[in-house]
């Protein structure tokens, strides 16, 4: 009889018991947030071959939102998981220091423009037009400089848009997040004037 009893009770609780998602499940739809943000988010993950998983464990390292396309183009260009570059990153380390760590140069962050820019490229195409090609390794960018070279990259290559018009979206002082979701939208002008100016873009996620 006890036996009974005990195979009824084992049978309600199975029909019963739902499995909870785990909680990295539950909040990743809140994590990355709607509208713009999330846009971004997603173009980034999927130029740079990541899951959402992944954009939401790096974001949740208190990384800011305009540094994560640098973290994953230097996992990338370095070859290591990106929790590699966070680790250095959070533990105090600049972003060239984690370039150079990795025998990168300054080379990997350059995107030829048509025009000499103003702020906030301007300094940084200075140092590139000072040195010869051969001397870039002695160029040291800010960290502001790599985060605004990055997401030219991300953005122009990902869209196929003129780095140049990019450029001058920045320089009026837009976030590369509204950046992004202007050029999704077609507000910036038709996606084809990159091939009007000759620019191509790069394959996604593919170095140099």
């Amino acid at each position: 009889m006890k036996q009974s009893w005990f195979k009824l009770l084992a049978a309600v609780l199975l029909v019963t018991w739902v499995p909870r998602p785990a909680k990295a499940d539950v909040n990743l739809g809140l994590s990355i947030q709607n509208g713009e943000l999330r846009s971004f988010y997603l173009a980034v993950g999927d130029y740079y071959h990541v899951s959402e998983r992944t954009l939401v464990v790096v974001s949740e390292r208190h990384i800011p939102d305009d540094e994560v396309p640098v973290v994953f183009f230097l996992a990338q260009q370095a070859r290591v998981s990106p929790e590699v570059i966070v680790n250095l990153r959070l533990g105090g380390k600049s972003w060239m220091d984690i370039a150079f760590h990795y025998g990168l140069t300054p080379q990997i962050f350059y995107v030829p423009l048509t025009y000499d820019p103003g702020p906030p490229y301007g300094k940084a195409y200075g140092y590139y037009k000072k040195y010869p090609r051969s001397r870039w390794n002695k160029i040291r960018l800010s960290d502001a400089d790599v985060v605004n070279f990055v997401n030219l990259k991300f953005v122009s290559g990902y869209y196929g848009y003129a780095p140049d018009r990019v450029v001058k979206m920045r320089s009026s002082g837009r976030s590369f997040v509204s950046i992004n979701s202007e050029i999704k939208k077609g507000k910036g002008g038709p996606e084809n004037k990159a091939q009007k100016s000759g620019y191509k873009g790069k394959a996604k996620g593919r170095k140099g």
